[in-house]
């Protein structure tokens, strides 16, 4: 046993020797014939490719898939950079959109107030809400605008769409605005196209009720509701808002005006909007003819001071 491992080293080595020898040989001969530059090589070079390339293709299955998973790995690699990335400029892209948003629905409050179409004689001051004092009792805004501006009590304030209320109280550089849904608030009306009169009641509710419609058969749902102009309280064919039926059948308007974002407000100046008389103003007595066929007019009472007889 000894023997034949000896033997079989003492012949194992020469032969690998030789073997090596043999493939350093193949190896520079296929070097120096792919280096020889000669038609004829050439050809001889073309021809072994077309024979010995197809049938070595199983051969170049593992060292193609190798190579396109490393390509993946190194793609998933960027992807991953490229994800990380993303999210990071998503975020500020989150940030700048709420930003835009913000910036799109002031620039689209200012237009509204801009093309709002208005009795040429109507002039406007265009105040910033500075707080909403409001309570369940009472609904009203304060403005930066006041005495100073030339605001006077009773002027109409309008948003963008329709009109909001009516200046009650005004400061040296404030203004406060009663708004439509207030329980204090009533607005003579006419509803379009029909042309009934009517009263815009405040509820201290989104959508104030209808009240004193002359014929209400002949109100429909979605029908404009704008004020009259009566009594003086508001200059006419300001928009409302638009008639909806509530749950109990009651008529109420639709206000044209957002409350919910109520940060520009155009003060109309009403310059024929006299100073209104005092209640008591209101009732006057009248006069009666002088004559014999005058009538009767009631006795005052007289007092009388000491007397009797004696």
């Amino acid at each position: 046993m000894a023997r034949d491992a000896r033997n079989s080293q003492e012949f194992g080595g020469p032969l690998k020797r030789l073997l090596a020898g043999v493939v350093i040989l193949c190896l520079l001969a296929l070097f120096l014939v792919w280096r020889i530059d000669s038609p004829r090589v050439e050809r001889f070079r073309a021809a072994v490719i077309d024979h010995v390339m197809p049938g070595f293709g199983w051969a170049m299955v593992p060292v193609t898939a190798t190579v396109n998973l490393v390509r993946d790995v190194q793609s998933y690699q960027r992807l991953a950079e490229q994800n990380r990335e993303l999210r990071r400029e998503l975020q500020q892209m989150k940030s700048w959109k709420e930003a835009a948003l913000q910036l799109e629905q002031e620039n689209a409050r200012l237009l509204d107030l801009n093309n709002v179409r208005l009795d040429p004689r109507l002039t406007y001051v265009t105040g910033v809400v500075l707080a909403d004092s409001g309570s369940p009792f009472r609904q009203t805004v304060l403005l930066n605008i006041g005495a100073r501006d030339g605001i006077r009590d009773g002027w109409a304030a309008m948003d963008g769409l329709g009109l909001v209320g009516r200046i009650s109280g005004v400061g040296q550089s404030t203004a406060r605005v009663i708004l439509l849904t207030d329980g204090s608030s009533r607005v003579p009306s006419t509803i379009q196209p029909s042309g009934q009169k009517a009263l815009v009641v405040g509820d201290n509710q989104v959508a104030p009720p209808i009240d004193f419609i002359e014929n209400p058969d002949q109100v429909r749902p979605g029908d404009r509701v704008v004020t009259s102009g009566d009594g003086g309280v508001f200059p006419p064919g300001l928009l409302l808002g638009e008639v909806v039926i509530d749950s109990g059948g009651r008529m109420r308007v639709r206000l044209a005006a957002d409350y919910e974002r109520l940060e520009f407000l155009r003060v109309l100046r009403d310059h024929g909007l006299g100073e209104r008389p005092a209640a008591a103003a209101l009732i006057r007595p009248e006069t009666l003819p002088e004559g014999p066929d005058a009538p009767l007019r009631p006795a005052r009472p007289t007092t009388t001071t000491g007397g009797g007889n004696g």
